[in-house]
């Protein structure tokens, strides 16, 4: 069963391995769960899914199979124990659902007059006493009423009086274009790594110490070696105020997650788009600017440029001298945005409106058209690609 279970996740393109079946075989071989789907899912979704993105691939190809299998499998009791299987089954029922189960002369019998009227219908079924259907009083289907029933194919409990429920299982598709958080963007951020030994000598080594140690007939000789760091230099520009409002909170997001990520880090913010200075301080941004010919000067081509907006503002901001809302700028944003392209060589821009508005904002075309189309949106898949992008 879990060998075909195992393919069909393969055939749906998910990641797993032999290992993880293992693991998961090893959790149903210590009772983890039993006789339960919904038990089943989470169990193997958490040994056999190493990365978020793939949860909606799990759910597909985990629908997929048992939709497949039969509802009820025909156990021998020369298989199974009846005493112990009983036993669990009735582990998982309350003493209300014991006692509604007797009340058709119990489990057994409950399943064996469900089994019998499964091979004896031969169409859908609406209203009526008997047949497996919805509405009506039959102890089994959907939308009905009976105080000892199964229930089959409706949405939830409506009298709260199934003895089982049996419904097929549906599965909302996860999207990786939604927006994230700070977890899922670290996760997205560490593609952009490099690491390197930087700083004082504060971390153990191991293998240097055991073979000093050796060296030194047996005498602890301890070695230490500076703490590894992301070497990655990054210079983070985000936009600020008006239309990036809405997005403070996926900003913040974010930023934190760079900052925990990136040691080389230099972020400076602006307004709708970049002219001839930006700022560190929102407060004192009229008092306290950097100029953009200063950071082309002072940082080097190996840093990795990201600018975070949503691109959307009237085309003259970017196209026009004196086209920036808040001072007369005497060279087109335009300009700037290609001093920048050319000084460094690895830049993307992250935008959080959704990719399929992109198309209705003429000046979202414009600056992708500057940056040579190297914007993504600011989702899980969008950073996995821009990150990429940064690392060639």
């Amino acid at each position: 069963m879990l060998i075909n279970f195992f393919m069909t996740l393969r055939q749906e393109r998910l990641p797993v391995t032999f290992t993880e079946l293992f693991a998961l075989l090893e959790c149903l071989k210590q009772n983890v769960i039993f006789g339960n789907v919904e038990d089943f899912y989470y169990l193997s979704r958490l040994c056999l899914v190493k990365d978020e993105k793939h949860f909606d691939k799990f759910d597909k190809a985990f629908a997929k199979y048992f939709e497949q299998l039969d509802i009820i499998d025909d156990l021998s009791l020369h298989q199974i124990p009846e005493d112990w299987l009983k036993k669990q089954f009735e582990s998982m029922l309350s003493d209300e659902e014991k006692a509604q189960i007797e009340g058709l002369g119990g489990l057994e019998k409950l399943m064996d007059e469900f089994r019998k009227r499964m091979k004896e219908q031969e169409k859908r079924h609406q209203g009526g006493n008997k047949w497996i259907g919805t509405g009506g009083t039959s102890p089994f289907g959907a939308y009905g009423y009976n105080p000892e029933g199964i229930r089959i194919g409706q949405e939830g409990g409506r009298n709260q009086s199934a003895a089982k429920v049996w419904d097929r299982r549906n599965y909302r598709d996860l999207d990786d274009s939604v927006e994230i958080g700070t977890r899922n963007i670290k996760m997205a951020l560490r593609r952009l790594r490099k690491f390197a030994r930087t700083g004082a000598d504060e971390e153990l080594d191991l293998d240097d110490t055991i073979s000093s140690t050796a060296r030194n007939a047996g005498l602890l000789d301890i070695k230490m070696v500076p703490e590894r760091h992301n070497a990655v230099k990054v210079l983070l520009f985000f936009d600020v105020g008006g239309s990036m409002d809405p997005h403070v909170r996926l900003c913040e997001e974010l930023f934190s997650a760079a900052r925990s990520e990136f040691k080389h880090l230099k972020y400076f913010y602006f307004h709708n788009f970049l002219y001839d200075s930006v700022w560190s301080k929102s407060l004192r941004r009229h008092a306290e600017t950097t100029s953009t010919f200063d950071l082309i000067r002072t940082y080097t081509k190996d840093y990795k440029v990201i600018f975070v907006g949503d691109a959307t503002m009237a085309p003259y901001e970017v196209t026009h001298v004196g086209g920036s809302i808040e001072h007369y700028n005497e060279e087109a944003g335009a300009v700037w945005m290609q001093r920048i392209t050319d000084a460094f060589e690895n830049l993307a821009w992250i935008n959080p409106t959704p990719k399929d508005y992109w198309e209705h904002s003429y000046s979202i075309e414009i600056i992708r058209e500057l940056i040579d189309d190297r914007m993504f949106p600011l989702s899980g898949k969008g950073l996995e690609e821009a990150m990429a992008l940064l690392t060639k």
